[in-house]
């Protein structure tokens, strides 16, 4: 029997939404403060999943000065047999500060899921993780309440509307769902779903740390009343230990880790029927860098196999509700993980074409600071890289806790504050870049690293090498926290050291700084180009080629 090996999207991938629409499956993930935004892979064999599109990649919302983990939320993928057509609804988090937690959800649909895509249409700003059903021409959202008040549990209860998809807003009122299905406490991202004789509603629980799984409830009525799964436990989770944590805004739960499972932090699932009737639900994980509870990777996208018990609830198809790392395919699969094709990147830029993997955090890519022409990638330099609103930088998510990046850059800065260069990036108070730029006397050109450590400058003033003639190669080894920096000179087939054994473990989910009394991030670790010009904005980096091997 054909296996599916977890994650199956790995790297950023996070709060999966999977949809089947006849012979083709889809995932969208959440993609917080990077631009296009909301990824959607897409898969006919259930095994492999590639890189799609992005659905709001034309300006549709403005993630400039949005603070980590915020921007955009839990998107949810829907297809409406009546009308054929697909729906994505999403939530914008505008901000976390003192726990208010402001987010606004919109709808959009498409006959095709490449678009075009009508303009979003505002729905609410009760909450956020809202999700999108439909039957029998009418639509229903069910999202999070965000609870504000003190003495209330929080974050609030599940609640379940009639929504008016093409005017925007609600029809009647909210109904209240629940609070909780399990102990597990940190209620969100509800789905709704129709099997049998009951209504089911999917949630996270936990919070999206290490006590984080999906629980479920079901009700005669799409209101309800919801009765929760009897076992009062979550359905799927990394830690099937009991957890009693009602009321408890806290989304780490460290003291939840399992040492016995390389999968942490299951959770936030979304269902899906196959061709032939199986049913698998797409979920997020984490796996932490050996002996640490640091997750680089971020939040990955991993599938477990579930079936239905005779009493109508829903199990992993073994039994228990701990998430596994390998699960059986679906019938008749013959597929294997093609990696290379799938997490590598080999981009020389011959097609003269910005590449779809690129993103670029809190702007969007591309017009006139970031172009493709004559084979190369043309870079303007622009804002400094602690920027949150115009960065000159161009990213793909790193996949692999061991892996191989290089790129080769040439670039002639007439000024101090210009630079060009290549490094890994989380956000923009947290980064490393080996970059070119004019030495402090303004006489030579120079490569030397600059890091961001939790929003503090840090430069390396003991690895520094000249570049006479502007044009460097480089290459960088990342291993499971550690990096390696080489550089090569043009006629020179010898790499030569930058630094060894930088500690880069800080650019985890857990490692940087966010809101208060939130997690630091929700996103992961990212491999970059870039170029920053506080001069003119009128220096250009040139870039040959960008290269990610996975090992």
């Amino acid at each position: 029997m054909t296996a599916i090996l977890n994650p199956i999207i790995p790297g950023m991938a996070p709060d999966p939404s999977i949809l089947r629409v006849d012979d083709d499956y889809y995932i969208a993930t959440s993609t917080f403060h990077w631009q296009p935004a909301v990824q959607v892979f897409h898969s006919t064999d259930f095994v492999n999943w590639e890189l799609l599109t992005y659905l709001l990649k034309g300006g549709e919302v403005n993630l400039q000065g949005t603070n980590t983990p915020a921007g955009i939320w839990a998107p949810h993928l829907s297809y409406d047999k009546e009308a054929k057509r697909f729906w994505l609804i999403y939530s914008h988090m505008q901000n976390m500060a003192g726990r208010e937690f402001n987010a606004e959800a919109y709808a959009m649909s498409a006959e095709c899921i490449t678009g075009p895509w009508t303009k979003p249409v505002y729905i609410t700003s009760i909450g956020f993780d809202p999700s999108l059903y439909h039957e029998n021409g009418h639509h229903y959202v069910a999202c999070l309440e965000w609870e504000t008040r003190t003495g209330y549990q929080a974050p609030g209860h599940l609640a379940i509307a009639e929504a008016d998809l093409v005017h925007g807003g609600i029809i009647g009122s909210w109904h209240r769902i629940t609070t909780n299905f399990t102990t597990r406490g940190c209620i969100e991202a509800p789905q709704l779903y129709h099997h049998g004789d009951f209504y089911y509603l999917l949630a996270a629980a936990g919070g999206t740390g290490y006590g984080h799984g999906v629980e479920c409830g079901r009700a005669k009525h799409i209101f309800g009343p919801y009765e929760p799964d009897p076992t009062g436990e979550p359905i799927v989770t990394s830690s099937p230990r009991h957890l009693f944590s009602l009321g408890d805004p806290d989304a780490g739960h460290f003291e939840m880790y399992n040492p016995a499972s390389p999968m942490q932090k299951a959770g936030h699932g979304s269902l899906v029927e196959t061709k032939n009737g199986e049913w698998y639900l797409a979920h997020l994980m984490s796996r932490p860098l050996p002996d640490t509870m640091l997750n680089p990777l971020g939040r990955e996208t991993s599938i477990q196999k579930v079936t239905w018990t005779d009493d109508g609830w829903l199990r992993l198809a073994d039994g228990s509700n701990l998430a596994k790392m390998t699960v059986p395919a679906p019938q008749g699969t013959t597929a294997v993980r093609d990696r290379a094709r799938c997490e590598d990147v080999h981009e020389d830029f011959s097609n003269n074409v910005l590449p779809l993997k690129f993103m670029t955090p809190y702007h969007l890519p591309g017009g006139d600071w970031a172009r493709v022409r004559n084979g190369k990638l043309e870079l303007c330099g622009r804002n400094s890289l602690f920027s949150q609103v115009a960065p000159s930088i161009l990213a793909t998510r790193a996949t692999s806790m061991d892996y191989m990046f290089t790129t080769r850059v040439t670039f002639h800065p007439d000024h101090y504050s210009e630079t060009a260069g290549a490094g890994l990036y989380y956000d923009a108070n947290n980064w490393l870049y080996a970059h070119l730029a004019l030495d402090p006397k303004e006489q030579r050109i120079e490569l030397s690293i600059l890091q961001a450590k939790l929003g503090t400058r840090v430069a390396d003033d003991s690895a520094v090498a000249p570049i006479p003639g502007g044009t460097v190669e480089l290459k960088f080894y990342y291993d499971e926290g550690l990096l390696a920096i080489f550089y090569r000179v043009p006629d020179d087939s010898e790499w030569h050291v930058l630094q060894k054994n930088l500690n880069v473990v800080y650019l985890s989910d857990e490692g940087v700084n966010g809101e208060p009394g939130e997690i630091g991030g929700f996103t992961g670790l990212f491999n970059f180009v870039g170029s920053v010009d506080a001069h003119q904005h009128d220096s250009v980096a040139y870039f040959d080629h960008y290269d990610v091997v996975n090992h």
